[in-house]
């Protein structure tokens, strides 16, 4: 089990001006993908945090601003995701996992 907290898309008491922040769903077959794992990987590749999807699928990085990678494992499948964060905005993604 990782030691991230409880995964939420609610923003509230989060100061997004100061922070990059990316974030999203995973799903397969159009349904939200609870307990899949989402890591964060810099511009060369390296493994930066992970983070486990909620029930609702919902999962969530503070990210230095700049271009990232995130890999989506769900069992032995793997879904490689690119996505730039920009301090004070917020990056939305949805991940679908093929079925």
């Amino acid at each position: 089990m990782c030691g991230a907290p409880a995964q939420t898309l609610d923003l509230k008491g989060i100061d997004v001006a100061k922070e990059s922040i990316v974030q999203g769903t995973v799903s397969k077959a159009g349904s939200p993908l609870g307990g899949a794992y989402v890591r964060l990987l810099d511009s060369s590749g390296e493994f930066t945090a992970e983070v486990q999807t909620s029930a609702t699928g919902a999962f969530r990085f503070f990210a230095a601003p700049g271009d990232w990678t995130l890999r989506t494992l769900t069992g032995k499948q793997s879904v490689d995701t690119a996505v730039t964060a920009v301090q004070g905005e917020v990056v939305e993604t949805q991940v679908d996992v093929p079925a």
